[in-house]
């Protein structure tokens, strides 16, 4: 590869600091050769203006589902790298709930190689906390490890078992791996699928609280107390759940957590009638729940913001709000959606690619997330003004089922570089 130098470009590091015109140089193995006001020049080198365009750290998603193997009809590992480049993101983790699930050494090994092969992005594959992501018997997390796995998540499912999850961080914390935990009490959510409130009463719908996330933090935080290990809530969505993560982090308990997009972009009122694509888990919840979510990230008790990419067929979402299928795309548009809270004037510039480069990379544990010199030339250059509007039929993801559809949105990704070689361009 020829050496690249990034011309005329704002270059945004949260992990240095940096906010600064400037340029970027990469070498011919695909790494940060400079960056900055002072970057050197080459005359060899292939030179490209980029005229005054904003350029972050390629973005980590810390939750995204890729339908490889057994749900390739929703999306595969070549739709998921497309959708993802689109939207800047390099670095993605993958969910577990895979058919098979990913719960052993062979699956581990196949989605690595499959990986390998066919997706143009940075992979970090999960695997699931306890076997078939049942919540009986835990999986061998050393071996599991040892093989590349960068964490583990049962996904939308939370273990239930308060033993069994006490034995699950015992040992975390023995080996030094990252759990991932979805916190919802499955009684208390039992054939719930909205938020329980006023628009649950009007649509007729059965409503879940958010009590039933509450407790599980309650509970694990407690165990976290006794049996500190990585532990990290995937998505935090109500005030209730702030106040108990706000209080034990000022008792100096040590965890992370994550947050939506879209319960950061969207709240319950949004279902209008039965907008079955905006029926996720957790829930959208109160203007309120979204209004304090924000002040969370403000205030450092949220430290990531997440697609949750969950592609579904079309067939499986056209049917009534009780019986559809859960979740939404969301990787192409995480980072313009994101952009929206700064335009608003919610969030500023600096802290919101902080959630979605360097802070998911410091809680993973891997050498992402940065522009720093020597690193890998994961780029993402956008229009921070671009004006443009969500059309699902011209998103890249397999399936369509985007909660945004017709959004006017102000910010879009222009290129994508991954090692150094541009992969995405607009």
């Amino acid at each position: 590869m020829k050496e690249k130098i990034l011309t005329n470009l704002r270059i945004i590091d949260p992990s240095q600091k940096m906010d600064e015109i400037g340029d970027i140089v990469i070498d011919e193995k695909g790494k940060i050769k400079s960056i900055g006001k002072k970057s050197g020049t080459s005359k060899s080198a292939e030179k490209i203006d980029l005229k005054g365009l904003v350029a972050i750290p390629g973005l980590v998603d810390m939750k995204a589902f890729v339908g490889e193997p057994g749900f390739e009809y929703k999306e595969n590992f070549r739709t998921l790298s497309q959708a993802a480049l689109a939207g800047g993101v390099t670095s993605i983790v993958t969910m577990p709930n895979t058919k098979p699930v990913i719960d052993n050494v062979s699956m581990v090994d196949f989605i690595i190689r499959r990986g390998r092969d066919k997706a143009k992005v940075n992979l970090f594959p999960c695997a699931s906390i306890t076997r078939q992501m049942e919540g009986n018997q835990m999986t061998e997390f050393g071996l599991l490890k040892a093989r590349g796995i960068i964490g583990f998540s049962d996904v939308n499912k939370t273990i239930q078992n308060s033993e069994l999850m006490s034995r699950i961080m015992n040992y975390a914390s023995d080996i030094d791996v990252l759990i991932m935990q979805h916190a919802e009490d499955y009684e208390l959510a039992k054939n719930s699928c909205i938020n329980q409130g006023e628009v649950a009463t009007r649509l007729g719908l059965q409503g879940v609280s958010d009590i039933a996330e509450k407790i599980i933090i309650e509970r694990d935080l407690s165990l976290l107390s006794e049996f500190p290990c990585r532990y990290h809530i995937n998505q935090i969505s109500s005030k209730n759940s702030l106040n108990v993560v706000k209080k034990n982090k000022s008792n100096g308990i040590k965890f992370s957590t994550g947050v939506s997009i879209n319960n950061l972009s969207l709240n319950q009122n949004d279902i209008g009638e039965f907008r079955t694509f905006l029926k996720l888990s957790p829930p959208l919840r109160s203007e309120e729940d979204r209004l304090s979510l924000i002040e969370g990230i403000k205030n450092d008790l949220i430290n990531v913001i997440v697609s949750d990419h969950i592609p579904e067929d079309e067939e499986s979402k056209r049917l009534p709000f009780a019986q559809a299928a859960t979740g939404s795309i969301g990787i192409e548009t995480l980072l313009s959606l994101s952009l929206e809270l700064y335009h608003n004037e919610s969030l500023s510039l600096e802290r919101i690619i902080k959630c979605l480069t360097i802070n998911p990379a410091k809680i993973l544990k891997i050498d992402k997330g940065s522009l720093k010199e020597g690193s890998d030339a994961d780029i993402c250059i956008f229009d921070l003004e671009k004006p443009w509007v969500v059309k699902a039929e011209e998103l890249k993801s397999k399936s369509k089922n985007t909660a945004i559809e017709n959004r006017k949105l102000q910010g879009k990704v222009k290129m994508t570089l991954l090692q150094g070689e541009v992969v995405y361009s607009n």
